[in-house]
Protein backbone atom coordinates (compact mmCIF):
# COMPACT_ATOMS: atom_id res chain seq x y z
CA UNK A 1 0.00 0.00 0.00
CA UNK A 2 2.96 2.32 0.52
CA UNK A 3 4.46 3.56 -2.74
CA UNK A 4 6.54 6.47 -1.53
CA UNK A 5 9.90 6.02 0.14
CA UNK A 6 9.35 5.71 3.88
CA UNK A 7 11.27 8.90 4.65
CA UNK A 8 9.09 10.88 2.20
CA UNK A 9 5.94 9.50 3.77
CA UNK A 10 7.16 10.40 7.26
CA UNK A 11 8.06 13.89 6.04
CA UNK A 12 4.57 14.35 4.54
CA UNK A 13 2.91 13.22 7.74
CA UNK A 14 5.14 15.46 9.86
CA UNK A 15 4.09 18.49 7.82
CA UNK A 16 0.41 17.53 7.89
CA UNK A 17 -1.89 18.78 10.64
CA UNK A 18 -2.13 16.29 13.49
CA UNK A 19 -5.15 14.03 13.64
CA UNK A 20 -7.60 14.99 16.41
CA UNK A 21 -7.04 13.31 19.78
CA UNK A 22 -10.05 10.99 19.43
CA UNK A 23 -8.91 9.85 15.99
CA UNK A 24 -5.40 9.22 17.27
CA UNK A 25 -6.92 7.03 19.99
CA UNK A 26 -9.09 5.24 17.40
CA UNK A 27 -6.00 4.70 15.25
CA UNK A 28 -4.14 3.06 18.15
CA UNK A 29 -7.18 1.04 19.20
CA UNK A 30 -7.71 -0.33 15.70
CA UNK A 31 -4.08 -1.41 15.36
CA UNK A 32 -4.20 -3.13 18.74
CA UNK A 33 -7.65 -4.73 18.70
CA UNK A 34 -8.99 -5.23 15.17
CA UNK A 35 -7.92 -7.54 12.38
CA UNK A 36 -6.41 -5.99 9.23
CA UNK A 37 -5.66 -2.53 10.72
CA UNK A 38 -4.18 -1.48 7.37
CA UNK A 39 -7.80 -0.95 6.28
CA UNK A 40 -7.90 2.17 8.48
CA UNK A 41 -7.61 5.43 6.55
CA UNK A 42 -5.02 6.74 9.00
CA UNK A 43 -3.42 10.12 9.62
CA UNK A 44 -2.44 11.40 6.15
CA UNK A 45 -5.41 10.08 4.19
CA UNK A 46 -7.73 11.03 7.02
CA UNK A 47 -6.56 14.64 6.85
CA UNK A 48 -7.04 14.57 3.07
CA UNK A 49 -10.63 13.41 3.60
CA UNK A 50 -11.18 16.07 6.24
CA UNK A 51 -9.78 18.76 3.93
CA UNK A 52 -12.00 17.63 1.03
CA UNK A 53 -15.03 17.73 3.30
CA UNK A 54 -14.19 21.22 4.54
CA UNK A 55 -13.72 22.41 0.94
CA UNK A 56 -16.96 20.87 -0.35
CA UNK A 57 -19.08 21.55 2.77
CA UNK A 58 -21.43 18.62 2.14
CA UNK A 59 -24.93 18.23 3.46
CA UNK A 60 -25.11 14.48 2.84
CA UNK A 61 -22.18 12.07 2.69
CA UNK A 62 -22.72 8.38 2.02
CA UNK A 63 -19.87 6.08 2.98
CA UNK A 64 -19.74 2.44 1.92
CA UNK A 65 -17.48 0.61 4.36
CA UNK A 66 -17.20 2.00 7.89
CA UNK A 67 -14.61 -0.37 9.36
CA UNK A 68 -13.98 1.21 12.80
CA UNK A 69 -15.35 4.65 11.93
CA UNK A 70 -12.19 6.67 11.31
CA UNK A 71 -13.07 8.00 7.86
CA UNK A 72 -16.69 8.68 8.84
CA UNK A 73 -15.43 10.97 11.59
CA UNK A 74 -13.13 12.68 9.08
CA UNK A 75 -15.96 13.30 6.59
CA UNK A 76 -18.11 14.72 9.40
CA UNK A 77 -15.57 17.47 10.09
CA UNK A 78 -16.66 19.52 7.06
CA UNK A 79 -20.43 19.03 7.16
CA UNK A 80 -22.75 22.01 7.00
CA UNK A 81 -24.90 22.52 10.08
CA UNK A 82 -27.27 19.57 10.52
CA UNK A 83 -25.45 17.67 7.74
CA UNK A 84 -25.29 13.88 7.88
CA UNK A 85 -22.82 11.12 7.16
CA UNK A 86 -24.61 7.86 6.37
CA UNK A 87 -22.01 5.15 6.86
CA UNK A 88 -22.73 1.54 5.91
CA UNK A 89 -20.95 -1.47 7.43
CA UNK A 90 -21.85 -5.10 6.80
CA UNK A 91 -19.85 -6.57 9.71
CA UNK A 92 -22.10 -6.45 12.77
CA UNK A 93 -19.20 -7.53 15.01
CA UNK A 94 -17.70 -4.06 14.51
CA UNK A 95 -20.84 -2.19 15.57
CA UNK A 96 -20.02 -1.74 19.25
CA UNK A 97 -16.48 -0.61 18.44
CA UNK A 98 -17.72 1.91 15.88
CA UNK A 99 -20.40 3.32 18.16
CA UNK A 100 -18.05 3.62 21.11
CA UNK A 101 -15.97 6.18 19.24
CA UNK A 102 -18.74 7.92 17.29
CA UNK A 103 -20.75 8.42 20.48
CA UNK A 104 -17.76 10.13 22.12
CA UNK A 105 -17.26 12.57 19.25
CA UNK A 106 -18.84 15.96 18.76
CA UNK A 107 -20.34 14.58 15.54
CA UNK A 108 -22.40 11.87 17.21
CA UNK A 109 -25.67 13.44 15.99
CA UNK A 110 -24.32 13.86 12.48
CA UNK A 111 -23.29 10.27 11.80
CA UNK A 112 -25.87 7.58 11.06
CA UNK A 113 -24.46 4.06 11.21
CA UNK A 114 -26.22 1.43 9.12
CA UNK A 115 -25.30 -2.20 9.80
CA UNK A 116 -26.55 -3.54 6.51
CA UNK A 117 -25.77 -4.90 3.09
CA UNK A 118 -24.52 -1.90 1.12
CA UNK A 119 -26.38 -2.74 -2.08
CA UNK A 120 -29.70 -2.88 -0.24
CA UNK A 121 -29.07 0.24 1.83
CA UNK A 122 -27.96 2.29 -1.18
CA UNK A 123 -31.27 1.49 -2.85
CA UNK A 124 -33.13 2.69 0.26
CA UNK A 125 -31.30 5.97 0.84
CA UNK A 126 -32.76 9.01 -0.90
CA UNK A 127 -30.56 11.50 -2.71
CA UNK A 128 -29.26 13.92 -3.52
CA UNK A 129 -25.82 13.00 -2.18
CA UNK A 130 -22.98 15.49 -2.08
CA UNK A 131 -20.25 12.90 -1.59
CA UNK A 132 -20.14 9.12 -1.90
CA UNK A 133 -17.07 7.40 -0.46
CA UNK A 134 -16.39 3.81 -1.53
CA UNK A 135 -14.11 1.86 0.78
CA UNK A 136 -15.64 -1.61 1.02
CA UNK A 137 -15.52 -4.87 -0.96
CA UNK A 138 -13.61 -4.06 -4.12
CA UNK A 139 -15.46 -6.53 -6.33
CA UNK A 140 -18.65 -4.47 -5.97
CA UNK A 141 -17.30 -0.96 -6.60
CA UNK A 142 -18.87 -0.84 -10.07
CA UNK A 143 -22.19 -2.04 -8.69
CA UNK A 144 -22.13 0.64 -6.02
CA UNK A 145 -21.29 3.23 -8.67
CA UNK A 146 -24.35 2.22 -10.67
CA UNK A 147 -26.54 2.45 -7.56
CA UNK A 148 -25.44 5.95 -6.57
CA UNK A 149 -24.78 7.64 -9.91
CA UNK A 150 -28.30 9.02 -10.30
CA UNK A 151 -28.42 10.06 -6.64
CA UNK A 152 -25.23 12.11 -6.63
CA UNK A 153 -26.08 15.73 -7.38
CA UNK A 154 -24.51 17.49 -10.32
CA UNK A 155 -21.36 19.00 -8.86
CA UNK A 156 -21.19 16.23 -6.28
CA UNK A 157 -18.33 13.80 -5.80
CA UNK A 158 -17.59 10.09 -5.84
CA UNK A 159 -14.41 9.18 -3.96
CA UNK A 160 -12.97 5.66 -4.01
CA UNK A 161 -10.16 4.23 -1.91
CA UNK A 162 -7.67 1.46 -2.75
CA UNK A 163 -7.85 1.99 -6.51
CA UNK A 164 -4.13 1.25 -6.92
CA UNK A 165 -4.45 -1.96 -4.91
CA UNK A 166 -0.80 -2.15 -3.90
CA UNK A 167 0.19 -1.55 -7.51
CA UNK A 168 -1.53 -4.68 -8.82
CA UNK A 169 -3.68 -2.66 -11.23
CA UNK A 170 -0.59 -2.04 -13.36
CA UNK A 171 0.00 -5.76 -13.93
CA UNK A 172 -0.81 -7.50 -17.20
CA UNK A 173 -4.57 -7.91 -17.35
CA UNK A 174 -4.44 -11.67 -17.80
CA UNK A 175 -2.51 -12.07 -14.54
CA UNK A 176 -4.87 -9.98 -12.39
CA UNK A 177 -6.92 -11.59 -9.65
CA UNK A 178 -10.65 -10.90 -9.38
CA UNK A 179 -10.42 -7.91 -7.02
CA UNK A 180 -7.67 -6.30 -9.09
CA UNK A 181 -9.70 -6.69 -12.28
CA UNK A 182 -12.73 -5.20 -10.53
CA UNK A 183 -10.76 -2.15 -9.43
CA UNK A 184 -9.12 -1.79 -12.84
CA UNK A 185 -12.52 -1.92 -14.59
CA UNK A 186 -14.04 0.49 -12.06
CA UNK A 187 -11.35 3.10 -12.64
CA UNK A 188 -11.61 2.68 -16.41
CA UNK A 189 -15.39 3.15 -16.23
CA UNK A 190 -15.01 6.31 -14.17
CA UNK A 191 -12.42 7.68 -16.58
CA UNK A 192 -14.56 6.92 -19.64
CA UNK A 193 -17.80 8.36 -18.22
CA UNK A 194 -18.60 11.62 -20.07
CA UNK A 195 -20.53 12.87 -17.03
CA UNK A 196 -17.54 12.66 -14.69
CA UNK A 197 -14.21 14.42 -14.42
CA UNK A 198 -11.66 12.60 -12.33
CA UNK A 199 -8.22 12.56 -10.79
CA UNK A 200 -6.40 9.55 -9.34
CA UNK A 201 -4.14 10.52 -6.46
CA UNK A 202 -1.34 8.13 -5.42
CA UNK A 203 -2.06 8.72 -1.75
CA UNK A 204 -1.59 5.61 0.38
CA UNK A 205 -3.28 2.87 -1.73
CA UNK A 206 -4.75 5.22 -4.34
CA UNK A 207 -7.59 7.70 -3.89
CA UNK A 208 -9.78 8.37 -6.94
CA UNK A 209 -11.90 11.53 -6.91
CA UNK A 210 -14.61 12.04 -9.52
CA UNK A 211 -16.86 15.07 -9.88
CA UNK A 212 -20.27 14.69 -11.52
CA UNK A 213 -20.62 17.28 -14.29
CA UNK A 214 -24.02 16.38 -15.75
Amino acid sequence: MNFLPEEIERYAERLTTDEPVLLAELNRFTHSNVLQPRMLSGHLQGRVISMLSKMIRPKVVVEVGTYTGYSALCWAEGLVEHGLVHTIEVDDELESKIRSFIDRSKFAKNIVLHIADASEKLRELDGPFDIVFLDADKSNYSKYLDLVMDKVRVGGYIVADNVLWSGKVTEAHETMDADTKALFDFAQNIHANPNLENVLLPIRDGLLIARKTA
